[in-house]
Protein backbone atom coordinates (compact mmCIF):
# COMPACT_ATOMS: atom_id res chain seq x y z
CA UNK A 1 0.00 0.00 0.00
CA UNK A 2 2.78 2.40 0.93
CA UNK A 3 4.61 1.72 -2.37
CA UNK A 4 1.43 2.36 -4.35
CA UNK A 5 0.91 5.72 -2.59
CA UNK A 6 4.54 6.69 -3.14
CA UNK A 7 4.30 5.84 -6.84
CA UNK A 8 1.08 7.83 -7.13
CA UNK A 9 2.66 10.86 -5.48
CA UNK A 10 5.74 10.53 -7.68
CA UNK A 11 3.60 10.36 -10.83
CA UNK A 12 1.65 13.44 -9.75
CA UNK A 13 4.82 15.41 -9.04
CA UNK A 14 6.31 14.39 -12.39
CA UNK A 15 3.19 15.43 -14.31
CA UNK A 16 3.16 18.81 -12.53
CA UNK A 17 6.81 19.36 -13.39
CA UNK A 18 6.18 18.59 -17.05
CA UNK A 19 3.11 20.85 -17.15
CA UNK A 20 5.07 23.64 -15.44
CA UNK A 21 7.78 23.44 -18.08
CA UNK A 22 5.18 23.68 -20.85
CA UNK A 23 3.63 26.76 -19.27
CA UNK A 24 7.06 28.37 -18.82
CA UNK A 25 7.87 27.75 -22.49
CA UNK A 26 4.66 29.57 -23.51
CA UNK A 27 5.28 32.54 -21.19
CA UNK A 28 6.27 35.89 -22.61
CA UNK A 29 9.93 36.87 -22.30
CA UNK A 30 10.92 38.70 -19.13
CA UNK A 31 12.29 42.15 -19.82
CA UNK A 32 15.87 43.03 -18.93
CA UNK A 33 16.45 46.71 -18.18
CA UNK A 34 20.22 46.45 -18.71
CA UNK A 35 19.84 44.88 -22.16
CA UNK A 36 17.45 47.64 -23.19
CA UNK A 37 20.07 50.36 -22.69
CA UNK A 38 21.56 49.46 -26.08
CA UNK A 39 18.14 49.53 -27.74
CA UNK A 40 16.58 52.81 -26.56
CA UNK A 41 18.33 55.11 -29.01
CA UNK A 42 15.53 54.55 -31.51
CA UNK A 43 12.95 55.67 -28.91
CA UNK A 44 14.62 58.64 -27.25
CA UNK A 45 14.46 60.90 -30.32
CA UNK A 46 10.68 61.17 -30.05
CA UNK A 47 9.55 59.77 -26.71
CA UNK A 48 12.27 61.49 -24.71
CA UNK A 49 11.37 65.07 -25.64
CA UNK A 50 8.64 66.68 -23.49
CA UNK A 51 5.84 68.08 -25.63
CA UNK A 52 7.29 66.69 -28.88
CA UNK A 53 5.00 66.58 -31.89
CA UNK A 54 5.78 64.59 -35.00
CA UNK A 55 4.72 66.14 -38.28
CA UNK A 56 4.63 63.01 -40.42
CA UNK A 57 2.22 61.90 -41.77
CA UNK A 58 0.21 64.50 -39.82
CA UNK A 59 0.74 66.51 -36.66
CA UNK A 60 0.86 63.92 -33.91
CA UNK A 61 1.51 64.39 -30.20
CA UNK A 62 4.17 61.86 -29.18
CA UNK A 63 3.46 60.44 -25.71
CA UNK A 64 6.07 60.31 -23.01
CA UNK A 65 6.48 56.64 -22.11
CA UNK A 66 8.78 56.91 -19.09
CA UNK A 67 7.01 55.30 -16.15
CA UNK A 68 4.30 53.77 -18.34
CA UNK A 69 3.11 50.28 -17.42
CA UNK A 70 5.34 47.62 -19.01
CA UNK A 71 2.39 45.48 -20.14
CA UNK A 72 0.89 48.51 -21.89
CA UNK A 73 4.15 49.25 -23.71
CA UNK A 74 4.48 45.59 -24.74
CA UNK A 75 0.90 45.52 -25.99
CA UNK A 76 1.33 48.76 -27.95
CA UNK A 77 4.57 47.62 -29.61
CA UNK A 78 3.05 44.26 -30.49
CA UNK A 79 0.01 46.01 -31.99
CA UNK A 80 2.29 48.16 -34.17
CA UNK A 81 4.28 45.06 -35.11
CA UNK A 82 1.12 43.16 -36.14
CA UNK A 83 -0.58 46.11 -37.84
CA UNK A 84 -3.40 46.59 -35.32
CA UNK A 85 -2.03 50.11 -34.71
CA UNK A 86 -0.41 52.15 -37.40
CA UNK A 87 2.08 54.98 -37.61
CA UNK A 88 4.84 54.81 -40.23
CA UNK A 89 7.74 55.29 -37.83
CA UNK A 90 6.35 53.01 -35.14
CA UNK A 91 5.41 50.33 -37.68
CA UNK A 92 9.00 50.20 -38.91
CA UNK A 93 10.57 50.24 -35.46
CA UNK A 94 8.21 47.68 -33.92
CA UNK A 95 8.59 45.44 -36.96
CA UNK A 96 12.33 45.28 -36.36
CA UNK A 97 11.99 44.22 -32.70
CA UNK A 98 12.07 40.67 -31.37
CA UNK A 99 9.75 39.63 -28.54
CA UNK A 100 12.74 39.90 -26.19
CA UNK A 101 13.55 43.42 -27.46
CA UNK A 102 9.96 44.45 -26.76
CA UNK A 103 10.07 42.98 -23.25
CA UNK A 104 13.42 44.70 -22.56
CA UNK A 105 12.22 48.11 -23.79
CA UNK A 106 8.98 47.81 -21.83
CA UNK A 107 10.89 46.96 -18.64
CA UNK A 108 13.31 49.84 -19.22
CA UNK A 109 10.63 52.50 -19.74
CA UNK A 110 8.42 51.17 -16.94
CA UNK A 111 11.33 51.68 -14.53
CA UNK A 112 11.91 55.31 -15.51
CA UNK A 113 10.21 58.03 -13.54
Amino acid sequence: MKLRTSLSVLATVASCAIAGQAVAADAAPVGNVQNARDKVSMCIGCHGIPGYKASFPELYHVPMIAGQNAKYIEAALNEYKKGARSHPTMDAIAGSLSDQDIADLAAYYANLK
